[in-house]
């Protein structure tokens, strides 16, 4: 009966399942879109400046995708794993 017991015990509850880390490398992914596609617009003379800083790209493109990033990444930690699709029914 020991033995039972501590088999019982020894069981870890994981709490993210193979659905949530799929959904945060994929907000991870967005996010780091984003902060690539951030990059650049810099000028190599500091007497010089360079209007590509405020392309469309780095102004609007950019930190949506990183919002949409961290819109998935809330939605990943708050997905229930051990919730059963309905489509398998």
């Amino acid at each position: 009966m020991g033995e039972k017991k501590r088999k019982e015990v020894s069981k870890t509850n994981v709490v993210f399942g193979k659905k949530n880390y799929k959904w945060m490398f994929i907000g991870i992914g967005f996010i780091a879109l984003g902060f690539i596609l951030m990059t650049g617009g810099g000028s190599n003379d500091p007497n010089v400046f360079n209007d590509a800083i405020f392309s469309w790209r780095r102004i609007r493109l950019a930190p949506t995708l990183v919002l949409i990033g961290l819109g998935i990444q809330v939605y990943a930690i708050l997905l229930n794993p051990n919730k059963e699709d309905n489509a398998n029914n």
